[in-house]
């Protein structure tokens, strides 16, 4: 089973982290890319959906990644562990 048909999901928009970097780590959560901008795992399948905010003359990169299956919430948590950004 692949999750995709489950009712279980989660959903976040990251700002100022490329797609293809969130896909690299839905790929190292043991996904496999499964056409544009969608990764498939166990129990889980995550597409993103990219785009841009503008804020005064600066767009900023957003991507909203919609998990969906079984295990998408705690898929979700570890992404969101992965693409944590902290100042410095």
């Amino acid at each position: 089973m692949d999750g995709s048909d489950l009712p279980a999901g989660a959903e976040i928009t990251f700002s100022g982290v490329p797609a293809w970097l969130l896909i690299a780590y839905l790929v190292e959560m043991g996904g496999t890319e499964d056409g544009h901008e969608a990764v498939r795992g166990d129990r889980w399948t995550a597409k993103l959906a990219s785009g841009r905010r503008k804020i005064g003359s600066i767009a900023i990169g957003r991507v909203t990644v919609t998990i969906e299956g079984a295990a998408a919430e705690e898929t979700m948590a570890v992404l969101r562990k992965k693409a944590q950004r902290g100042g410095g």
